[in-house]
């Protein structure tokens, strides 16, 4: 999960290394998720000049780009990234292949500022990705909650609220079938702050904050990103409720109820 400044978490390649014909590809995979992204540039390289590893490989040199792009923003990376995606032939994918696939083609639109066009993609590879598990499920989630955020903002007031109504409700379904997802404990409490229910969205940062703990490994992330968004949007948000001679107590009063929660949630 990402706070509406930064973008979503990388997607963590599967990873084999069943015969030596698929030795690059797996090299290429294993340097990506070790965010090597030159090594892994250099290594998808190799994987494209055997047949059965091409389009595979060319996955892996796409999405590499796309990262290193992230890191450099150098325009050089996203277009070999466009370009890599325009050679792959799908139906030789495999259903893992397919969802990074569809991941890359999404990240790539939104880095291009394509935010609905990417949001529409993430949403469209949400099922397969939880099918194939939860580091997937999170990538999916985290790239759909940033694409959508960033959509809804350049939208009226009421097709930005209901742009995240929308968002607000499949986060929660999210949060119903894996109540230890950070990316859907973060993104359903933004969305409630966005469908216009700031009270929704206090309750909403609370329960994320009480329920990190089942987050395991991304809980200190979850409450980062949880006290930044109650902090710089929540409060101020229930705060601009009152009338102007109140507020300044009403954020004091709101600040320190949030001060409570967490200390005795820690």
């Amino acid at each position: 999960m990402k706070s509406a400044a930064s973008v979503a978490l990388v997607a963590v390649l599967a990873t084999t290394s069943v015969s030596a014909t698929r030795a690059d590809l797996a090299k290429a995979r294993s340097l990506y998720n070790q965010r090597q992204f030159d090594a892994a540039i250099s290594a998808a390289l190799a994987a494209q000049k055997t047949p059965a590893t091409m389009d595979a490989a060319t996955v892996v040199l796409a999405l590499a780009h796309l990262e290193r792009y992230r890191e450099r923003a150098n325009p050089e990376d996203l277009s070999a990234a466009r370009t890599a995606l325009g050679t792959v032939r799908v139906t030789s994918l495999d259903a893992r292949d397919h969802l990074d696939f569809l991941m890359a083609l999404g990240e790539a639109l939104f880095f291009e500022d394509d935010y609905g066009a990417a949001a529409q993609l993430f949403e469209s590879g949400l099922d397969s990705a939880i099918t194939h598990g939860p580091v997937s499920a999170e990538a999916m989630l985290d790239w759909w909650g940033s694409a959508m955020e960033r959509h809804a903002d350049g939208l009226g007031r009421g097709e930005r609220q209901s742009a995240f109504g929308r968002m607000r409700d499949r986060m929660a379904r999210e949060l119903s079938r894996n109540p230890g997802s950070a990316a859907a404990g973060y993104w359903v409490a933004v969305a409630t702050r966005g469908a216009g229910d700031p009270a929704g969205a206090w309750d909403a940062a609370i329960a994320g904050w009480v329920r990190a703990r089942l987050a395991s490994g991304r809980a200190a992330t979850l409450r980062a990103d949880l006290d930044k968004l109650m902090l710089e949007g929540i409060i101020p948000d229930r705060v601009r409720l009152h009338a102007p001679d109140k507020r300044a107590q009403a954020e004091s009063d709101l600040k320190a109820d949030w001060a409570v929660v967490k200390e005795r949630w820690k």
